[in-house]
């Protein structure tokens, strides 16, 4: 009999037992907490227990052994409840067992008992338990050798994979999402079924989807996840647009290269250097527009002009369409699409201080994260001219360093606005007003005059004399 009481070493868990042996009870922790102890990971601050009985009565049963007491919040129609207790969330919900209509993932339920609960699980990984009775404490139960699968790096469906993934089929997205996140691998027969099921996915919503899909995005390394998608057809059914990229066509003995692995392997250069999850999403969408803009030209070989334009157009029909957020997460994306090749340029350049003017203009606090991900850009299996591009870049951060300690053009606003003008010269809003304001910014960034406001102002003075401006006054 394996006992791991050193797992449970926690207030809760005593309360837990306590309860059960008042109330005559089967109780156990079940299914992530239980992996994660194994796996060693994570902080394990989600804590799901499975009581035979009525989770609501026993959730505030055990609320009551605690100090302080628990507030215990209860959803009657589930049968379950939660509460949070030194910055754990404990969830409760009485052992059950589950029938599924075919046009719905949300189940037919009814009680059941421990192991009825442990067969609905998704994975035998998941699927392991603890017992908290005082008599069994720390006794793992574990009817579907989800340790073996945990020690071989498997995952597996506990049932039948084919009726585990028509039943729920986000599970196909789970699979892969843990498959990704634990460099698993996905047992063949389990593996086939998610391909076979594939069409089912379109009953499950937009928005829970794509909370795995951004798990994934935010694996180490993401491009197997992907991966997994493709070739199981779910990719296909939930994000078409990225394999719109894939392959490579060959005119004239010249051919491109195959921009659906280029974006993976980007990806993954991003996801070795930053957590941020939108920057990571900036890397698969850098290049979304080239099948858009895609032309042989003869003499030169294969372009895709403005694709970082186009690009960043798309991001928001993306992000509406995958139920993303439509907020300033989504405006950081767009941005990062459209200046992706911005610092490329400079870096085979002569780096000038302008150009850098206007990178810092442009991009602002984000120009750090622009820098990340063009580095994460260069995928060439060439290694001199991959050394060539990065120390590059490190000469365009050194540039930027200098010009922005010179100039201050993060986040800058041009020292005169358009009602400082419509002031001076008492005009009311029109067109000469933008040109005006353009004139000024253009001089700074070129450097033709000082970043300062007097500088400004005897230029704004001198333009508005020649769109036959006189200031109020005078």
């Amino acid at each position: 009999m394996d006992i791991y009481k050193h797992y449970l070493n926690s207030q809760i868990f005593y309360a837990v037992s306590e309860a059960a042996e008042e109330m005559q009870l089967m109780a156990c922790v079940v299914g992530g907490y239980v992996r994660d102890c194994f796996l060693e990971r994570g902080d394990k601050n989600d804590i799901d227990i499975a009581v035979v009985g009525s989770g609501i009565d026993f959730a505030h049963a055990v609320a009551l052994k605690l100090d302080p007491v628990p507030d215990v919040k209860f959803f009657k129609n589930f049968g379950t409840a939660m509460f949070t207790y030194n910055h754990r969330k404990v969830e409760f919900v009485g052992a059950r067992k589950e029938s599924y209509r075919t046009d719905s993932r949300k189940p037919l339920v009814e009680d059941g008992s421990l192991e009825d609960d442990q067969k609905r699980r998704d994975f035998t990984i998941n699927a392991m338990a603890f017992d908290l009775r005082k008599s069994e404490f720390g006794k793992l139960i574990d009817p579907f050798n989800g340790m073996k699968d945990l020690e071989d790096k498997i995952i597996r469906t506990p049932l039948d994979p084919d009726i585990t993934f028509s039943d729920d089929p986000l599970r196909m997205m789970r699979a892969i999402r843990f498959a990704s996140q634990l460099d698993f691998t996905i047992e063949p027969g389990t593996y086939t079924a998610i391909a076979r099921n594939a069409g089912r996915i379109g009953i499950v919503s937009m928005e829970r989807v794509v909370d795995e899909l951004n798990l994934v995005i935010q694996s180490e390394k993401p491009s197997r996840g992907f991966r997994m998608l493709d070739e199981t057809g779910l990719l296909m059914l939930i994000f078409p647009e990225l394999l719109e990229l894939k392959g490579v066509e060959t005119i004239d003995g010249k051919g491109h290269k195959d921009n659906f692995y280029h974006t993976l392997a980007v990806l993954d250069n991003v996801a070795r250097t930053s957590d941020n999850l939108w920057l990571r999403w900036s890397a698969l969408l850098h290049d979304i527009a080239k099948p858009a803009t895609k032309k042989f030209v003869n003499g030169t070989g294969w372009t895709f002009h403005a694709h970082d334009f186009k690009g960043s157009k798309m991001v928001s029909k993306i992000f509406r369409k995958l139920k993303l957020p439509l907020n300033e997460k989504m405006k950081f994306v767009e941005k990062m699409v459209l200046l992706h090749l911005r610092p490329i340029v400079l870096a085979e350049d002569s780096v000038t201080d302008s150009a850098v003017r206007r990178l810092l203009f442009e991009a602002g606090d984000d120009v750090d994260d622009l820098m990340l991900l063009c580095e994460a850009d260069i995928t060439s299996k060439n290694q001199v001219k991959v050394k060539n591009f990065l120390e590059n870049f490190e000469n365009v951060r050194k540039k930027l360093v200098e010009i922005e300690e010179k100039d201050r053009l993060r986040n800058w606003k041009p020292p005169i606005t358009g009602d400082l003008i419509m002031k001076t010269f008492g005009i009311r809003p029109s067109r000469q007003i933008g040109e005006i304001k353009e004139v000024i910014i253009e001089a700074i960034l070129e450097g033709r005059i000082p970043n300062t406001y007097d500088a400004a102002l005897q230029l704004m003075l001198e333009e508005g004399k020649k769109h036959g401006l006189i200031p109020l006054g005078t």
